[in-house]
């Protein structure tokens, strides 16, 4: 018997070793079909080509979905964030928070609040942020708002790290936009992660970490922001031409930053 069961075994690694040449020649052969169909679609159908990959963009998405808690579990930045306050002498998490933006400046500060007193906790500097001085008007136009704002969302499975999202178009922006009857304001400005911005403000990812974990603390109905168009708002330049209400709009800003002592 173990004479010819040698043989037989031979007999069997080749078989098996064939089996296996094939099933990759196929497996070759499909692949090489579906590109080429794929290269069809995209040469022939550029927007179902378009179309597909956003949908196998959105499906990845879905998959990788996590929340806010999963965020402030996965990043623990509270140690950082302690460290700052203690050196303001606050206690943490405060009562409440302000943002304040300055464009020209490209510098975003972190305010604290204390028996009713705003009281400087950091500043991070904006990496990247398009446009000029000026209030945003319409979709497309690459302007970081103007204006009082709040945050309306805080976005964990943001493409720039994390995100925050500010409520523009506010009251202030719709009411000018339909005395204009402009539409189309457009929308989606965030605070957020990296390096790169059109619209918005990018502040790294480091950055982001810490206000994304101060703001889910401290609770979105607790966080104002301004953004102006540069700190000094005395001796802002209005000459150039701009809409009428724009003094009245950096009259309401100046007013508000008045609340924040240097």
């Amino acid at each position: 018997m173990a004479l010819t069961c040698e043989p037989e075994k031979q007999n069997l690694e080749m078989n098996l070793k064939e089996s296996l040449k094939i099933i990759f020649r196929r497996i070759f052969r499909i692949l090489l079909l579906l590109g080429l169909i794929w290269a069809l679609i995209f040469l022939f159908y550029p927007d179902l080509s378009r179309t597909v990959i956003q949908i196998m963009w959105k499906t990845q998405k879905v998959m990788d979905k996590r929340s806010v808690n999963d965020v402030l579990a996965e990043i623990p930045v509270e140690s950082r964030l302690l460290a700052w306050f203690e050196r303001a002498n606050l206690p943490y998490p405060p009562p409440r928070l302000a943002l304040l933006g300055f464009k020209a400046e490209k510098r975003l500060e972190l305010w604290a609040e204390k028996n009713a007193t705003w009281v400087p906790i950091r500043t991070y500097p904006i990496l990247a942020a398009s446009g000029v001085s000026g209030p945003k008007l319409r979709e497309g136009d690459r302007q970081v708002p103007e204006g009082i704002y709040r945050i309306n969302f805080l976005n964990p499975n943001s493409l720039y790290h994390l995100s925050l999202q500010i409520n523009y178009p506010n009251d202030y922006d719709r009411r000018k936009a339909a005395e204009e009857e402009r539409t189309d304001l457009g929308g989606e400005i965030f605070i957020h992660g990296k390096a790169v911005s059109i619209g918005c403000l990018a502040i790294g990812d480091k950055a982001i970490e810490e206000l994304f974990t101060l703001v889910a603390t401290v609770g979105l109905d607790k966080v104002t922001v301004i953004l102006a168009p540069q700190q000094d708002m005395q001796r802002l330049d209005i000459n150039a031409p701009v809409r009428p209400w724009v003094p009245e709009l950096y009259a309401e800003i100046r007013k508000a930053l008045t609340a924040f002592k240097r």
